[in-house]
């Protein structure tokens, strides 16, 4: 009997769906199951000497029981993790995610045809959770790498892993949607799917209906730990790209221009005179990085970057980092309702981040303006201490416009639209001559992030 089911586009027989076998047979020889030990040494509790054995009237016992003290012994505590990965090399390359091989000191991978191996660390990089690891073996199957710019949302994939440690697992589902940005996660374009991803799924392939690798399977969204629909999968060319770094020299080199930006609202684009959102709004430049040297400024929207479009401003992170530093590239930026373009000379990022805290204290606080806001002036030894050139300090928000938007107590205006702002009086008075209704542009200091936020006057 042949059943079949009714679509928006018609009836659809059961024969038509697709057949994932064949794809299996020939390609699920090159995934593998990872297992990790970890040891960790942490303090123990208390250990108590064994008292002698003797009888409690004994003249020794009291003695014992008095001076053999408990005492405190470091004990060696073993997490352990399961993944799965996938071999790129007949000679026993690996990929998988960083975080499955994380911190571990002993890597076991298991194969399709039961053999064990240890595997070592060639390399990993927690920005894109991408690791390559390796293990002493020869003629090995190989998966085959496709390319992720021709997937189509809504065609067939699926994926294959260990979830809960059940090895070789296969499930299948749709592409749900391509170039996701998640928190966090600036430097790798994710691929949406339905495939079902649990813990353990984490390092498999995510396969076309060619057989082509397509993606690592790496995240999923869920408020219980298991799946609920919605997985992510780092696309195999962002992978390599990390993979070929890492085998060749341990480590991902990045490029850095030395900004800071936001996303670009209708809003925003409306105050700063743009037609449509798009681009990366700058909202802070390191003084002497690459972008500072080459001109560009606060306020300033990049709208491309290496003749590459910023649609988004999560665009601009990826395409930064894979340029190669030292690299000299052409930077289209809107300013002042007119595009200019610079010429950025590439830095390179360095392996871990440094982020400075700096504490503020305001002086007595000016009444409150149109906005709710209660502000101070920043004092020379204030602005030295915070590297500014100006700004006021905002020390108390009553209701109103810049509540609704969630300014804040401690919050430090740098700008209004396109003016640095210096005093009190001269903001206020770029207040009063803004029409109700219209909106406004706020550039915000609030500890190490610095954004624009917009909001409409309503008084």
């Amino acid at each position: 009997m042949v059943y079949c089911f009714f679509s928006s586009i018609g009836f659809v027989s059961a024969k038509e769906l697709p057949d994932f076998t064949g794809l299996v047979e020939q390609y699920g020889a090159a995934v593998v199951n990872i297992s990790t030990i970890q040891t960790q040494q942490i303090s123990g509790g208390q250990i108590f000497p064994e008292i002698p054995n003797l009888p409690e009237d004994s003249p020794f016992y009291d003695f014992f029981r008095r001076h053999m003290q408990p005492f405190s012994a470091p004990r060696k505590f073993e997490s352990r993790s399961l993944g799965s990965g996938f071999i790129i090399s007949k000679d026993g390359y690996i990929l998988t995610n960083a975080h499955v091989v994380e911190s571990a000191n002993e890597i076991t991978v298991k194969l399709n045809d039961k053999r064990e191996f240890n595997a070592q660390v060639i390399g990993s990089d927690r920005k894109t959770d991408i690791a390559l690891i390796k293990i002493d073996a020869k003629d090995l199957p190989v998966v085959t790498q496709g390319n992720p710019e021709n997937l189509k949302v809504g065609e067939w994939v699926i994926a294959i892993g260990s979830p809960f440690g059940f090895e070789n697992s296969v499930t299948a589902g749709i592409v749900s949607a391509k170039g996701r940005s998640l928190a966090q996660e600036n430097y790798v374009p994710f691929i949406q799917t339905d495939v079902a991803i649990n813990p353990g799924n984490s390092g498999g392939p995510l396969f076309n209906m060619k057989g082509e690798v397509v993606g690592i399977n790496s995240q999923i969204y869920s408020r219980t730990g298991g799946f609920m629909g919605l997985s992510f999968a780092i696309p195999i060319n962002v992978a390599t790209e990390i993979a070929d770094q890492l085998k060749e020299h341990g480590k991902v080199s990045r490029g850095k221009i030395g900004v800071m930006i936001q996303e670009v609202t209708e809003e925003l684009a409306e105050s700063f005179g743009l037609s449509k959102a798009t681009g990366a709004l700058v909202v802070s430049v390191e003084k002497g990085g690459p972008a500072d040297k080459a001109g560009i400024e606060v306020r300033d929207i990049i709208l491309e970057f290496n003749g590459k479009t910023i649609t988004s401003s999560s665009d601009l992170p990826r395409i930064v980092g894979n340029t190669k530093p030292k690299t000299e590239v052409p930077t289209q930026v809107w300013r002042k309702n007119s595009t200019k373009t610079f010429t950025v000379l590439v830095g390179e990022m360095p392996i871990e981040d440094k982020n400075e805290r700096i504490q503020k204290q305001g002086k007595a606080p000016d009444k409150s303006n149109r906005l709710g806001l209660a502000l101070s002036e920043l004092t020379d030894k204030q602005k030295k201490q915070l590297g500014l050139d100006g700004g006021l300090f905002v020390e108390e928000v009553q209701p109103g416009a810049a509540s609704r938007v969630g300014i804040r107590a401690g919050d430090i205006i740098l700008g209004l639209n396109s003016q640095d702002i210096k005093n009190v009086k001269q903001f206020n008075h770029m207040l009063d001559k803004i029409s109700k209704g219209k909106n406004i542009a706020l550039l915000i200091k609030r500890g190490d992030m610095t954004t624009f936020i917009t909001m409409k006057l309503d008084n």
